[in-house]
């Protein structure tokens, strides 16, 4: 008998999971949450998912609510006797506690990664992780995608001469360097050091920008500073235009003012993390159409490999 496949969204990331399942070719799942008025709820699947294979889609950026609703839906697939449980995570939160960097704190990813599996999780399907190594945290295939695949068409289509592929930060040098393979483009690099975490001390550019149209590329934008930062000092350098992109927009205290203050012509994202609000200079690509493809082609057992190109 052919195994059915079920898309069921978290609450956090309905309008995402809906786009998803339109391209899938399937209606959402039916659920419901139960909330109490201590704030604690439940979900219940309302629909029989035995023997399905069934997706959850759900970004797990905080609040740790959306992490919690995710693991509970899991578990209740688990209970209900689906046969492959797939985590469709989009952003994978608590991603940049990828290691210890000093004495005495958590692997938050790590911890994450045991949370999903004793929950329920079969397999986990995400884009863009802070950390590649971040994978090896599962004992359960992950399939890692790449914005990459909706990015650089995008800036293609832009037509920019001398065109300038840049890194905001030493560490993503390597995301970099796979983009200026692309969009065969020159590439700089910003060496940052900071005083504490999403707070900048210092930051200096390696790397010649003059007469250029600048691309920044980064996994996601928080509070904006390293990015509006990076814009200003190579408008400074002689840049002739900034761009951002990032795939995951999480965009936390005034970051859409430091946006719209700063020298960034626009900031290019996805829409793994729903929007807050708009802004002129943002720009949000879908996600949508290369998640439901990768979804499909695991459901057929199908080769997934066009959508690891990075």
């Amino acid at each position: 008998m052919k195994t059915v496949a079920k898309i069921f969204p978290c609450t956090q990331s309905q309008e995402l999971a809906g786009q998803i399942a339109k391209n899938f070719g399937v209606s959402l799942g039916n659920i419901i949450f139960s909330r109490y008025s201590d704030g604690e709820f439940q979900p219940s699947f309302e629909e029989s998912v035995r023997g399905a294979r069934v997706f959850i889609v759900g970004s797990t950026h905080p609040s740790s609510e959306n992490l919690m609703e995710m693991l509970l839906m899991l578990d209740a697939a688990k209970r209900a006797s689906a046969r492959h449980i797939t985590a469709v995570m989009p952003y994978f939160g608590w991603a940049r506690q990828d290691r210890k960097d000093k004495p005495r704190v958590p692997i938050g990813a790590k911890l994450v990664a045991k949370l999903l599996e004793a929950a329920g999780a079969t397999r986990i399907i995400t884009m863009d992780l802070h950390a590649d190594q971040i994978q090896g945290f599962f004992e359960k295939p992950v399939d890692h995608l790449f914005a990459s695949t909706i990015f650089v068409p995008y800036i293609k289509s832009l037509q920019l001469d001398n065109l300038t592929i840049a890194s905001p930060d030493m560490g993503g040098s390597k995301r970099a360097y796979a983009y200026s393979k692309f969009l065969q483009s020159d590439v700089v690099i910003c060496y940052k050091q900071r005083a504490k975490a999403n707070v900048i001390s210092h930051m200096e550019l390696i790397g010649d920008v003059t007469g250029k149209n600048v691309v920044l590329v980064d996994d996601m934008v928080d509070t904006a500073g390293t990015l509006t930062k990076a814009a200003e000092l190579m408008i400074e350098r002689g840049a002739l235009s900034v761009r951002a992109i990032c795939t995951h927009a999480i965009l936390s205290g005034n970051a859409h003012e430091r946006i719209e203050n700063s020298k960034l012509e626009e900031l290019i994202v996805t829409d793994t993390i729903p929007p807050k609000q708009e802004s002129p200079k943002i720009k949000v690509l879908s996600c949508a159409a290369l998640f439901a493809n990768t979804m499909k082609n695991v459901h057929l057992n199908n080769s997934i490999h066009s959508n690891f190109i990075n």
